[in-house]
């Protein structure tokens, strides 16, 4: 995997640990529901598009799905954005990505507007272009992980030969392989190995270290 120029990240689960955060903002919003969260399933919600989550394990209707997610947000943005930790390791990855001339990208179904300040707040911004940062639309558009994987192909422009996807849930490897993607699934974040080797991922690691042998030799 060395030799491929055009790195594509996830975010949650794979460049940090947004845990604490988005299960305390999800169980804030639950409560309006008359719902008390358990920690273990809203565990599960790190990766899937909100929307697929609240409908799956909530049954919820498109009009409290709306209103779950309006909650969330506004918890998230004051609470639980700042309890959120890059995985140790990461940034000097990121560091020696970039000089020695690869191109990094972001697809993730977090907001793009969370995406960015995210990025910003573990101090990891200055790795990726911000034309190159594709999340979802805060208005429900572009969930999706293949449209999102698609998204910034067509930005990249190329082959997906020199190009890898790098994420931590079966939504990503579905999501590259969609797109003739190669991808290298991380055990180290939210998907189990289970979930993740039943896709057959280009490639496997277990923690950061794997990960920069695979990218860097």
């Amino acid at each position: 995997m060395k030799d491929r120029k055009f790195i594509i990240f996830d975010l949650d689960g794979t460049l940090s640990d947004p845990g604490e955060g988005i299960i305390g903002s999800l169980i804030l919003a639950l409560r309006h529901f008359g719902i008390e969260g358990d920690p273990n399933l809203l565990r599960t919600f790190i990766g899937p598009p909100l929307k697929e989550s609240f409908e799956k394990h909530f049954s919820f209707s498109e009009t409290q799905v709306d209103e779950a997610i309006r909650l969330y947000r506004q918890y998230f943005e004051e609470h639980g954005l700042h309890k959120n930790h890059v995985y140790p390791g990461i940034p000097e990855l990121l560091s020696d990505l970039t000089k020695a001339g690869k191109t990094l990208a972001i697809a993730t179904t977090k907001a793009d507007f969370f995406a960015h300040k995210t990025l910003e707040y573990l101090n990891i911004a200055k790795y990726f272009q911000k034309d190159l940062v594709f999340g979802a639309y805060l208005d429900g558009r572009r969930t999706d992980k293949a449209e999102l994987i698609a998204a910034v192909l067509e930005r990249l422009g190329g082959t997906p030969q020199d190009k890898v996807m790098v994420g931590d849930r079966k939504y990503d490897i579905v999501g590259a392989k969609v797109n003739g993607l190669d991808v290298i699934a991380v055990t180290y974040g939210y998907g189990t190995r289970e979930e993740l080797e039943a896709l057959e991922p280009t490639a496997m690691v277990n923690s950061v270290q794997a990960l920069r042998e695979l990218l860097l030799g």
